[in-house]
């Protein structure tokens, strides 16, 4: 008997654990938000549990949305689910093949799970992370909660009575925050800033509205920094999250016409945060305008706001043309480079890695497309260069 009660007493907290379901980051909802959340989240290499309190989701089509990382991620799976090569198209997504694609990647993945028709009736908070309380035997418990439905439930936690979701703002030259912007939303003019993520005096939560799948994706990848490195969301490094979501294609600036597909995509979009270059914003859309030629007076008070060694140079340049020459002159000045050994490196990068359709011409205007690649390349403003919460560049 004594032998037993060992047993039992070994069993016992073994039975008790095994209803409680950990993961990193929970995320509530049937939406585009929540699905590009669980799969970005995954995509950074931390466990994510999609609950949702339906047959599954309800996602709008993929094809209106630009092609990142989440939409990718998607296609591929979906090409393996129903065995097509990549020169076939994909049938039309109706919430059937779509919630069959996702049921399968969910089987499949150590990462990403996906519980479909399951209601919790309780979230409290554990620890510093959360438990969503499914039956009096059954929780699950994460490190971070992402909420992209009804938050009815987790306001008793949180001691408030009301919540609103994280606002994208319509970017606005004459303030800087656009330069903490971790999602473009594509087809308009309007970005979310991490800190508009953040909810001020609460830790390792996030609240998104439903539709958005490149706001979802920056929550998730949000999430997930705070969950691989045992942080609090409140502690979110803006640079290492931008340049993860960078690297998984979304675009943190929403220009129209420079579309990920581009070859100089990134080089566009790292520049186009700094504001060095800034964009037109046109019937509510924004655009880089990459093949319009850059001017004197549109990047020298930028660059100087970046770089010291930039004012001295304005100050002995003043009003020429910015054509190769003088941007090679510029960016070896300011960045202690070899004038000689730079042309050269350009001149061969300039069709092979770079892609420009133009020629090599050190008297040539740069547009706004090879002046972005260029200083990009060498004097690496975005990776080089913090910025403040209120996006004021830190030297």
């Amino acid at each position: 008997m004594k032998k037993l009660f060992f047993v039992f007493a070994f069993l016992i907290p073994l039975i008790i654990h095994a209803q409680t379901i950990k993961t990193d980051v929970l995320i509530l909802g049937n939406s585009n938000a929540a699905f590009a959340a669980g799969v970005q989240a995954t995509e950074s290499g931390v466990n994510a549990i999609i609950l949702t309190q339906s047959d599954g989701f309800t996602l709008g089509d993929f094809k209106i949305f630009s092609q990142n990382g989440v939409t990718k991620a998607f296609e591929s799976r979906a090409r393996k689910s129903l065995k097509l090569t990549d020169s076939v198209s994909l049938p039309e997504m109706t919430n059937q093949i779509v919630n069959a694609i996702i049921k399968n990647w969910s089987d499949s993945s150590k990462l990403l799970d996906v519980i479909n028709n399951t209601n919790y009736y309780e979230i409290k908070r554990s620890g510093s992370g959360w438990e969503a309380k499914l039956t009096k035997e059954k929780s699950i418990r994460a490190k971070v909660l992402i909420l992209a439905d009804h938050i009815e439930k987790v306001l008793p936690a949180l001691k408030t009575e009301s919540l609103k979701p994280a606002d994208a703002n319509t970017i606005n030259y004459s303030e800087n925050l656009y330069r903490t912007s971790i999602a473009g939303v594509n087809g308009t003019s309007k970005y979310l800033s991490l800190y508009n993520l953040l909810i001020p005096n609460q830790e390792n939560i996030l609240y998104i509205n439903s539709d958005n799948l490149e706001i979802g994706q920056a929550a998730g990848a949000t999430a997930a920094y705070a969950a691989f490195f045992k942080t609090k969301t409140s502690l979110s490094n803006l640079k290492r999250i931008q340049g993860e979501l960078l690297s998984y294609k979304l675009s943190l600036m929403p220009f129209e016409e420079v579309k990920v597909a581009d070859s100089n995509w990134l080089a566009i979009q790292k520049v186009g945060i700094t504001g060095i270059l800034k964009a037109d914003i046109k019937n509510g859309k924004f655009y880089f305008n990459p093949e319009k030629e850059v001017t004197y007076n549109e990047i020298k008070q930028p660059l100087k706001d970046y770089y010291y060694k930039a004012q001295i140079w304005f100050d002995d340049h003043q009003n020429i043309p910015i054509n190769l020459e003088n941007t090679i002159s510029m960016v070896c000045y300011v960045g202690n480079k070899a004038v000689d050994a730079t042309k050269t490196e350009l001149e061969k990068k300039w069709k092979k890695n770079y892609k420009f359709s133009s020629n090599y011409d050190l008297k040539k205007i740069l547009t706004r497309r090879e002046f972005s690649v260029i200083i990009n390349e060498y004097l690496k403003p975005f990776e080089l260069i913090n910025v403040d919460r209120t996006g004021r560049v830190i030297r």
